[in-house]
């Protein structure tokens, strides 16, 4: 029996765990020495003995067989089908969800491109990087890919989304970060979201794309706070805290500046950025057009009610030490999103337990809410209509 255990689960984050040349067969091939030189490329490279070494275990049948059984125990490159797409079918089969949104590791963030000067190399990446994740989820329809398009650059971001779009993507991540020297809510942007809307695909935001901690916190006079996995690269519980800080500014901003009444019919998702921020920030932004609607005409020109607004068009999805019962009755129905995080380590080793213990308060139509029919809208045409609810239909 599957993991799922026979429900209908779709899973709101995945990812890979690329090795560093995942993106060299895909990048422009006058560029690729520039994007070699990058230094997180020769940082993670010193360690291709170690990858070499990961590539060889994975094509072992018998260390496949294991990691199969044991699949939400093994985590990160140990994981089976981290990086080999051919084994990511039968993780899906053990899993048992009907579908499984796939983004990066390696890329989130696109190497800190988008804060640089050289726009045609941060363009590069995001292509390459599109190519790739395409490619690798197109062994299974369940597996849907989520390209990324930065927002540096009004053309090249039309552009890179339109290629995305004919490459097979399934949902288009952007970052939460602001670009350099303009709002994410330009005019000028309106194209990428008008392709987007068109196909039928969903805008994501997703942590790595974010504002980080300011450095300075740490140095509070005491010993290094170690992250959970030993060493001082990921979250601590200081970091932690600033996670979904841009997503919230950039949300606001789109929504107050009227992009989402723009494209009504285009939604919106924050994935692996938490949720418990969701129902203050919905609060405190219909308090923001409570306070300034009498003398701001775009707040004035609004369809609805801020929050009616996030309800119509965003969905969010809690971590699993989140109270995800607590933010669906404080946020709405309509809003949360299951996850997995596979094969991440911060996704643990049974979130479907954590989830169910805290929606044991919830009406059955918020649980199958939370598990499947929100993702099924936020994905629209992204997911095809034989995905949506494929046991309902092989028991009709």
């Amino acid at each position: 029996m599957s993991y799922a255990a026979g429900r209908l689960i779709h899973d709101a984050d995945s990812h890979l765990m690329e090795m560093t040349d995942c993106l060299d067969p895909y990048f422009e091939a006058r560029l690729l020495e520039r994007y070699h030189a990058l230094p997180v490329y020769k940082w993670k490279h010193s360690h291709a003995h170690w990858m070499n070494e990961e590539r060889a275990r994975h094509e072992d049948a018998a260390y496949r067989a294991v990691a199969g059984d044991a699949i939400l125990l093994k985590k990160n490159y140990e994981a089976l089908g981290s990086f080999r797409r051919e084994d990511r079918p039968a993780v899906m089969d053990r899993l048992g969800f009907a579908s499984q949104l796939v983004f990066t590791t390696f890329c989130l963030g696109n190497f800190g491109l988008d804060q640089g000067d050289d726009m045609e190399l941060c363009y590069a990446a995001a292509d390459a990087h599109n190519r790739m994740m395409t490619d690798f989820c197109s062994v299974d329809r369940r597996l849907l890919p989520v390209a990324y398009v930065p927002l540096e650059d009004f053309q090249r971001a039309e552009q890179t989304a339109r290629l995305a779009i004919r490459l097979g993507a399934k949902a288009i991540m952007v970052p939460s970060l602001c670009p350099q020297k303009h709002a994410p809510s330009h005019i000028r942007l309106d194209p990428v979201w008008r392709v987007a809307e068109e196909a039928g695909l969903p805008i994501l935001l997703h942590v790595g794309g974010e504002e980080k901690l300011n450095p300075a916190y740490k140095e509070n006079g005491l010993p290094p706070v170690k992250d959970f996995h030993g060493g001082d690269d990921n979250f601590t519980s200081v970091s932690y805290m600033p996670i979904p800080n841009a997503a919230m500014q950039t949300l606001a901003t789109l929504i107050f500046d009227g992009v989402f009444d723009r494209f009504p019919n285009l939604k919106w998702g924050a994935i692996e950025l938490g949720a418990s921020w969701v129902p203050g920030w919905m609060r405190s932004m219909d308090s923001a057009a409570h306070a300034f609607g009498r003398n701001e005409e775009r707040l004035q020109k609004l369809s609805a009610k801020l929050s009616e607004i996030v309800r119509r068009q965003f969905r969010a999805a809690p971590y699993p030490h989140e109270d995800a019962g607590w933010i669906i009755r404080n946020s709405g129905d309509e809003v949360c999103l299951f996850s997995s995080d596979y094969p991440h380590v911060e996704g643990g080793r049974n979130p479907l337990k954590r989830f169910d213990e805290t929606l044991s308060g919830c009406t059955q139509a918020q649980i199958s809410g939370f598990y499947s029919e929100n993702f099924i809208n936020l994905m629209g045409e992204g997911l095809a209509a034989d995905l949506r609810r494929p046991q309902q239909r092989a028991s009709a």
